[in-house]
């Protein structure tokens, strides 16, 4: 038998902090409301509810891993790295991987232990996530880098470049600034949605100002990044290539049209 749901709301509260309430759904059935949340502003979803069998469980049903999944295909998240890292939160925090569903029991009337586990469990698997994409990140952001230092001569080459009288806060970076022969290129080396929204922002920023450029974005994995990201970015941006590397070759034959043969190495 479930305990007392006000009693529940306060053992939710003093386990993890006051910003926590629970919310009727029907028999047995409680929405809980936290103040913790993915990065795209969406909260976490977690049920409180009597099974079938009369144990009492948390649920997030589904939401979690499915919510990763809008930025990484699940496919792709239940395998190497991510897998070891989700499963290691999922052990520590004693989380239940039920075909997609990431529940916790309650035991012995421990309504506020089980609670602090299974947030503290799934905060671990959202960051591991966010972890596993910033080692990616920084291997390919390197790549590129050795790629240009390889093929250009490094004096035509500005890396994280701003314009140093238009924005001294230097919030319109961009990655490469390559010298051409009348007008630069601005390289943007894209590997996550929010990277395509800040270039998109980017590009449009030197439009504004009436830089004379060339635009070339590069991506880690054009088929991870959100439709519409992209769909902003293609509306700003000269040229695309949808990885670093398979295109190596065609990406320096691009940029050597704008550049003097003295360039390249």
């Amino acid at each position: 038998m479930m305990m007392n749901i006000d009693s529940v709301q306060s053992l939710f509260r003093e386990s993890v902090c006051s910003r926590i309430s629970l919310e009727a759904e029907g028999l047995n059935r409680y929405r809980v409301f936290t103040p913790f949340c993915f990065d795209d502003g969406d909260y976490l979803s977690i049920v409180l509810k009597r099974e079938r069998d009369g144990r009492t469980v948390l649920s997030d049903e589904g939401h979690t891993l499915m919510h990763l999944s809008y930025d990484t295909e699940y496919s792709k998240i239940m395998k190497g790295n991510r897998l070891k890292l989700i499963n290691n939160a999922l052990a520590a925090y004693m989380i239940d991987d039920r075909d997609g569903e990431l529940i916790i029991y309650v035991e012995d009337d421990d309504y506020g232990g089980a609670f602090y586990n299974y947030i503290q469990g799934l905060l671990k698997i959202i960051d591991t996530s966010y972890l596993s994409r910033e080692i990616v990140r920084s291997t390919f952001l390197e790549d590129a880098k050795d790629m240009f230092l390889s093929r250009i001569n490094k004096e035509y080459l500005s890396f994280d470049w701003h314009d140093p009288v238009y924005d001294k806060d230097k919030i319109y970076s961009v990655d490469c600034k390559i010298e051409g022969h009348d007008e630069p290129i601005f390289v943007f080396f894209l590997n996550s949605d929010t990277k395509v929204r800040d270039s998109t922002i980017t590009i449009q920023r030197y439009e504004q100002i009436g830089e004379n450029f060339h635009s070339l974005c590069i991506f880690e994995n054009q088929e991870e990044i959100n439709r519409k990201a992209l769909a902003r970015l293609t509306d700003v941006c000269e040229r695309q290539f949808s990885s670093l590397s398979m295109n190596q070759n065609r990406i320096i034959d691009y940029i050597s049209r704008f550049m003097p043969k003295s360039a390249k190495v």
